[in-house]
């Protein structure tokens, strides 16, 4: 479980995260949404350390962030974030194999082990293929579904992702996601789709300009009566065999 009590922060004098409560639990996948510029990304950015809240605290199974090593800290929590990594030397697998480090002695090298935990996250993702190739000359959805490998490889029990299917092909997109669900580990994820947070989030955290606008189950989350003031677009729900889909008019109903 991870929650966050009372977290801000801002760059220069404007606020973009302003005292907002996360609670993501045990086994669910929650994710937060909202508009371009609603704090998403600073917001997972709070709760895996990257960046310090100046107010509240972030708990990790009940002990404080801060107060955890580097090592112990990747072994709760696996990132995946948006980066090119277009400047490295490193193959598919030596990636992927970096996910298995804070297992690992300052001085142990990876073993057999290691090497077959590394291709079996390759083989989840669908991307055992690029092995061999240099992850620099990747693609950006391929990069992507490497990264996700690592971050499966880390073998952590909570998961964090920025966008996991930006640059991906519809395909990949519900795959990646599907794959995340069943991890059964407990997982955030910044989305901007809705279907897929419809599909694929247990629980929701809407964000509008750094504050919590709604909480809670996806269901209740994504009402259009809560959204269409968030997003300012039109929006028509609909329950199609147990499914929630969500359709967009450039003009709010009235």
């Amino acid at each position: 479980m991870i929650t966050a009590s009372e977290v801000s922060w801002r760059y220069g004098a404007t606020p973009v995260i302003d005292g907002v409560d996360v609670i993501a639990r045990p086994g669910r996948v929650l994710g937060l949404i909202g508009p371009n510029g609603s704090g998403k990304t600073t917001l997972l950015r709070l709760l895996y350390g990257a960046l310090r809240s100046p107010t509240g605290t972030v708990t990790v199974d009940g002990t404080a962030l801060k107060g955890l090593s580097p090592r112990e800290t990747a072994r709760r929590l696996a990132v995946v974030v948006q980066e090119s990594g277009g400047e490295t030397a490193l193959t598919v697998a030596e990636m992927v194999l970096l996910g298995r480090g804070p297992h690992l002695s300052t001085f142990q090298r990876a073993g057999a082990a290691d090497h077959d935990i590394a291709a079996r996250c390759l083989a989840r993702v669908g991307a055992t293929h690029l092995a061999a190739r240099a992850f620099g000359g990747l693609s950006g959805g391929e990069r992507q579904r490497v990264l996700i490998a690592r971050a499966l490889a880390q073998r952590a029990t909570h998961l964090l992702l920025d966008e996991p299917t930006n640059h991906l092909d519809i395909r990949y997109q519900h795959e990646i996601l599907h794959l995340v669900r069943d991890l059964g580990t407990c997982a955030i994820v910044v989305l901007h789709d809705l279907n897929l947070a419809a599909r694929y989030c247990d629980d929701l955290v809407l964000l509008g300009r750094g504050d919590v606008v709604a909480a809670g189950p996806a269901g209740e989350v994504l009402d259009p009566a809560i959204l269409e003031p968030v997003y300012g677009i039109g929006i028509r729900r609909l329950d199609l065999d147990g499914n929630l889909h969500l359709l967009f008019e450039l003009e709010a109903r009235t």
